[in-house]
C-alpha cells in the first residue's frame, strides 16, 4: 500500500489526503465513493493544520470502525483514530502540515511530504489488516 500511496501522490496528481484513500481503495479497505470526502482534506484542509495524511487516514479508519459498522463502535473507533496519531507522531513528531512543511520550498513539497504518505499509509494498512 505504502508504494501505491506515494506513487499516487508523487505522479499522479492525487493530494496526500486522496493518495491515502485512494490506496486503501485499491486494497480494498473502502468503497471507491470515499475519494471525494479526501479532496478537502489536503494541504491542512486549506489552511495548514492537520496533515492531511492524517485526515485521509481518519475517512478510511472510520470506514472500518466507526458506528453502524458491523465491525466497530464509537468507542473502538477513537481508539483506533488515538493509536494511529500515536504512530504517526512516533515517526513524525508533529500532526501539522503547516509544522512538517516548514521551510520547505514548494518545488520540494512534493518529495518532502512523500514520507509521510509513506508512513500514513504504512501504519493504516497494519491497523486494518489487524482487524480482518
Amino acid at each position: 500500500m505504502k508504494e501505491k500511496a506515494i506513487d499516487y501522490y508523487v505522479n499522479k496528481g492525487y493530494s496526500c489526503s486522496e493518495s491515502i484513500v485512494r490506496a486503501a481503495i485499491d486494497e480494498g479497505m473502502c468503497p471507491k465513493d470515499l475519494l471525494p470526502c479526501a479532496t478537502t482534506f489536503s494541504g491542512g484542509m486549506s489552511s495548514g493544520c492537520l496533515c492531511g495524511v492524517i485526515a485521509g487516514s481518519q475517512i478510511v479508519l472510520g470506514y472500518n470502525f466507526g458506528r453502524e459498522n458491523v465491525n466497530g463502535n464509537e468507542v473502538l473507533a477513537r481508539q483506533k483514530a488515538a493509536e494511529f496519531i500515536e504512530e504517526f507522531k512516533k515517526r513524525n513528531k508533529f500532526t501539522c502540515c503547516r509544522i512538517l512543511s516548514k521551510d520547505v520550498p514548494p518545488e520540494n513539497k512534493k518529495a518532502h511530504c512523500s514520507k509521510f504518505v509513506g508512513d500514513g499509509a504504512e501504519i493504516l494498512e497494519a491497523m486494518i489488516k489487524v482487524k480482518v
